[in-house]
C-alpha cells in the first residue's frame, strides 16, 4: 500500500466522519471532565500518600 493510496483513504474515512459530528447525546462534556479532573486528583493523592518519606 502506498502513501498516497493510504492518504486518500483516510481523507475519505475523515470526510464521512463529519456527517455524524462525533458526539453522543448521553455524554456531557462536564460531567467527562470533571470525571477525568476527579480521577486525576486521587491518583496524585494516592501518589503522595505513598510518599511520605520524602
Amino acid at each position: 500500500m502506498s502513501f498516497p493510496s493510504t492518504a486518500a483513504q483516510l481523507v475519505t474515512l475523515a470526510a464521512e466522519g463529519q456527517e455524524h459530528g462525533g458526539n453522543h447525546e448521553s455524554l456531557s462534556p462536564y460531567l467527562t471532565g470533571g470525571g477525568a479532573l476527579f480521577i486525576l486528583l486521587l491518583m496524585l493523592w494516592i501518589t503522595t500518600r505513598f510518599n511520605r518519606d520524602r
